[in-house]
């Protein structure tokens, strides 16, 4: 009965409209209420760690921060505020403010502007999703009577909650955020299931103005604004004085950068992944869920070592000056699968001093003596000489360690020293990979051949180095660049009985609706490195006894 005296009024209105307006041209091009699912903005996609916990949210940086949540998610604060606020009877009201059409209808009559203003909930979002942005910004009799009749329409087509879960993801916050999930992480970093009565009261004063109201430009504003909300709950009944003067005094923490990222260098990486594999309007408006490889908590623990290390690298040791090292790169990887588990590309992805944006793990770098156990892998692994033919050497064959002038191919004479500038005379072949001694390795690749390395590198998955020609014996300590996820990649063989993994970062990848459109697929890997070679390199890599000569018990080559 509500319902037919509401419409009825409003087609009233609609007799009564100065210029003779025939209800049958307001009712002739109306969208249809159907159709509200399908005129949301584009849902944000967000990259999640492999238990769920949110890394980043992708957003259209024209159309702002988008991810809707169902109204369980919804505190109830949150609900009670937005209604004391925006539509004090909106569980009674037939979807629109009678009282409002009447009087802009005397308005429009007295040849007035129809002002903005004292619309319900249904009709904002009649408004906001149903009618075309030039027709959206008139103030007029006009589209005050169509937005009417298409909340009138709303409330027959959806439940109140329906309307109110619709209206709550859609109304824009300001700061790009759209929807009550974007605007409490963008405003203090948690999603909106996190949020308490004063939270909830600030949120729900920003609609009607978000730039005014605005708490990162004007927190005293939005402060303001806030108390009003509360007062607004308080004379409605859902809080008490007591609770609205807590939450009036409550110090609310805001967040530090608008929209927080973790492991940002591997969100960028996940990211270039996307787009290739679905291009940028799916990652801006399809609300991927990206379930990837990394474990967020051993994230941390890389992020913190790796600064505990420049920390110490940076000090002057025993009266020498300073490393000056400022930068760092680490990669965690499951050696059995190649997912990665912890990517760290700079100390801080926000210091320009250092490029902190460039990902280490991505980079071409030198690797330096990290390329030494490819040397030894070629020159203990039997294969390419042969079944029957036994290896060049084994951990135990004796090297020598002194000063020698090894032939290069333009004449001059190539003389490599050690890092501690001595020469340690015959040492076993496991010391001096465990030790890093230059000179041994440059003596084993010599036998082995320059062009050996080459290939078995590009078996274990290193791309940079290309035909072998082009390289001398100082390939084997680190004149050929390489990246580090790659070469983690490889070292990934040693540890899985000689099988080679391809790093990758995404599990799984569902739409909005939570179709599955990806999965990983679990692949044991080409067996390029005889096992029992892949036992020797990491058992001498992980003989601490082994490289005390060189490094001492206590290392930067401990992680722990």
């Amino acid at each position: 009965m509500r319902h037919r005296w509401g419409i009825g009024l409003i087609i009233l209105a609609i007799a009564a409209s100065a210029g003779g307006l025939a209800a049958r041209g307001l009712l002739a091009d109306l969208p249809s209420p159907d159709t509200l699912y399908e005129r949301q903005a584009g849902v944000s996609s967000r990259i999640l760690d492999r238990h769920g916990h949110l890394l980043y949210e992708i957003a259209d940086p024209h159309a702002g921060h988008h991810t809707p949540v169902p109204l369980e998610q919804v505190p109830p604060p949150c609900r009670q505020a937005t209604i004391a606020t925006e539509d004090a009877n909106f569980y009674a009201n037939p979807g629109v403010d009678v009282t409002g059409i009447l009087r802009a209808l005397l308005i429009n009559l007295r040849g007035g502007e129809v002002l903005a203003g004292g619309s319900t909930i249904t009709q904002q979002l009649a408004r906001n999703l149903l009618l075309d942005p030039q027709e959206r910004a008139r103030r007029s009799l006009v589209r005050k009577l169509r937005e009417s009749i298409l909340a009138w329409r709303i409330a027959r087509t959806y439940t109140k909650d329906e309307v109110l879960a619709l209206y709550l993801n859609e109304v824009y916050y300001g700061n790009l955020a759209y929807g009550i999930e974007a605007a409490a992480r963008t405003y203090f970093g948690k999603g909106v299931a996190e949020l308490g009565l004063a939270e909830c009261a600030l949120l729900a004063g920003l609609p009607q103005s978000p730039a005014l109201y605005d708490p990162l430009a004007d927190p005293q504003a939005a402060r303001e604004r806030q108390r009003v909300v509360l007062r607004l709950m308080t004379e409605q009944g859902y809080i008490t004085e007591e609770q609205a003067r807590l939450a009036a005094q409550e110090r609310l923490r805001f967040a530090a950068v608008p929209f927080p990222i973790e492991a940002p260098h591997f969100v960028m990486f996940v990211r270039a992944w996307l787009e290739r594999e679905f291009g940028l309007a799916a990652l801006y408006t399809e609300g991927l869920v990206v379930t990837t490889t990394l474990e967020l908590d051993l994230q941390h623990t890389a992020e913190r070592v790796v600064r505990r290390h420049l920390t110490r690298l940076s000090r002057a040791v025993e009266g020498s000056p300073l490393h000056d090292v400022n930068n760092a790169a680490l990669v965690a990887l499951d050696p059995h699968s190649g997912q990665v588990l912890a990517m760290v590309g700079s100390p801080d992805y926000f210091d320009p001093t250092i490029d902190g944006a460039v990902n280490g793990a991505l980079a071409l770098r030198q690797p330096g003596s990290a390329i030494k156990p490819l040397t030894y892998a070629a020159a203990f692994d039997p294969r390419p000489r042969g079944a029957e033919t036994a290896p060049l050497l084994t951990p135990a064959s004796v090297l020598l360690d002194v000063r020698t002038s090894f032939p290069t191919r333009e004449g001059t004479p190539y003389v490599p020293l050690n890092y501690d500038h001595r020469f340690h005379g015959p040492v076993s072949a496991r010391e001096a990979l465990a030790c890093s001694y230059n000179v041994p390795a440059v003596r084993v690749l010599q036998e082995v051949g320059v062009d050996r390395l080459v290939a078995l590198a590009g078996d274990l998955g290193l791309s940079t180095f290309g035909a072998g020609e082009r390289f001398g014996l100082a390939l084997t300590l680190g004149g050929g660049e390489v990246r580090l996820l790659e070469l983690t990649g490889a070292y990934s063989a040693f540890a899985n009985g000689g099988r080679r993994v391809d790093p990758y970062g995404v599990l799984e990848v569902r739409d909005g609706a939570g179709r599955l459109r990806y999965r990983a697929r679990s692949d044991p890997g080409p067996l390029v490195l005889d096992p029992r070679v892949a036992f020797l390199i990491t058992h001498i890599l992980s003989d601490k006894e082994a490289r005390t000569p060189a490094f001492g018990p206590h290392s930067l080559l401990s992680l722990s």
